[in-house]
């Protein structure tokens, strides 16, 4: 599945999209889920690429990579899930991941999307685990190199 027509994946860095990426985090991780807003924001945002999927000029979704290939805080507004957005962000990060040169991704998917995450080639590593009230299941996909 695509994004719908209009909806672009743009990629930057920390300091160049955080105003636009916070908003939807907090939205998505902190009133949504109840995650707690400390763990929302940590030291590996200043290191990440970060991606955000605009839809008429405005943030609907986002994502990051690590510097060593995790893959983390995907997320998508509501009222654009279904919409192909976490489709586009997944792919761009996964193209920037291959311009860096990374042969391995890594990420914690929440369990009722991991249908999501192994259509793009991830499997399971590991047990499923508990994270802020939330069970969550570590994955890996091997890049071609």
């Amino acid at each position: 599945m695509s994004a719908d027509a209009g909806v672009i994946v743009r990629a930057g860095s920390w300091e160049a999209l955080a105003g636009v990426v916070t908003p939807i985090r907090f939205r998505v991780f902190v009133d949504e889920q109840g995650v707690p807003v400390e763990m929302e924001l940590d030291e590996f945002d200043a290191v990440s690429c970060h991606v955000v999927a605009l839809a008429d000029d405005e943030p609907v979704g986002t994502g990051r990579l690590l510097p060593d290939g995790h893959i983390g805080r995907m997320a998508v507004l509501a009222e654009w899930r279904g919409r192909g957005v976490g489709t586009a962000l997944l792919e761009a990060l996964i193209v920037e991941a291959s311009h860096r040169g990374m042969t391995r991704l890594a990420l914690s998917a929440q369990t009722h999307a991991l249908g999501f995450y192994t259509r793009f080639g991830f499997e399971p590593d590991g047990e499923v685990y508990d994270e802020a009230g939330l069970p969550h299941q570590a994955m890996g996909r091997i890049l071609a190199g």
